[in-house]
């Protein structure tokens, strides 16, 4: 079992910026490839940013290009999201997930049923 809790979520103004954070526990962090995903009030879940478990590979929703940063620290068991230049519509749960993987350099995952492991969301609220 790989345990994750999400961080860094709160209240920004339109144009802000936060910084969430997902601590892994419970199993080899550097086995996982890792990915974020959120839920806005009244829609589905979405896939939001993905990253190998080397960190090599990114993978970025295309609406969300260029203002995003996902990373990884392997030492440190976490995975981080640099979120920029907020808006209302960023508002939402933002939920970190785990997936064993093979490749540690190549392989990114972009769809919720290929992950194994879920956090427990973390709230982003952007005021405008």
């Amino acid at each position: 079992q790989v345990q994750l809790v999400e961080s860094g979520g709160g209240l920004v103004q339109a144009g802000g910026s936060l910084r969430l954070s997902c601590a892994a526990s419970g199993r080899t962090f550097s086995n996982y490839a890792m990915g974020w995903f959120r839920q806005a009030p009244g829609k589905e879940r979405e896939f939001v940013a993905a990253i190998s478990r080397g960190g090599i590979s990114l993978r970025y929703a295309d609406s969300l290009k260029g203002r995003l940063t996902i990373s990884r620290d392997n030492a440190k068991n976490t995975v981080y999201l640099q979120m920029n230049s907020l808006k209302s519509e960023d508002t939402a749960v933002y939920y970190c997930a785990a997936r064993w993987a093979l490749s540690y350099s190549g392989t990114v995952y972009i769809t919720e049923n290929e992950y194994a492991y879920w956090g427990q969301g973390t709230q982003v609220t952007v005021s405008s």
